[in-house]
């Protein structure tokens, strides 16, 4: 079982930055594929961003190309979502999920095995 807990979510002005974070346990992150999913009010739950096992591939939601960097340190069980330039519609509660079986890294919540609990953002105009 893996066990994922975000952390460094907070209220930010436009055009300000936040980096969040994934601490992985229960097992090695190199195994996995690691995404970030994000939820506003009355929305349904939209991808971010994603990353391979080695990082060498990701992919990235369009409206936060350029924006937001997804990296990962496997040695710390960590993966990070750098996000600059914030605007108010990336106001939501942004989760960490986990791929044990994937190939590459998905933008389908259902390719997702494991969750976080979700750490808030929130973008002031």
């Amino acid at each position: 079982q893996v066990q994922l807990v975000e952390s460094g979510g907070g209220l930010v002005q436009a055009g300000g930055s936040l980096r969040l974070s994934c601490a992985a346990s229960g097992r090695t992150l190199s195994t996995l594929i690691m995404g970030w999913f994000r939820q506003a009010p009355g929305k349904e739950r939209e991808f971010v961003a994603a990353i391979s096992r080695t990082h060498v591939y990701t992919e990235y939601y369009d409206s936060v190309k350029g924006r937001f960097t997804i990296s990962r340190d496997n040695a710390k069980n960590t993966v990070y979502l750098q996000m600059n330039s914030l605007e108010p519609e990336d106001t939501a509660v942004y989760y960490c999920a986990a791929d044990r079986d994937g190939n590459y890294p998905s933008r389908e919540a259902r390719s997702y095995d494991y969750w976080g609990q979700g750490t808030q953002v929130t973008v002031s105009s």
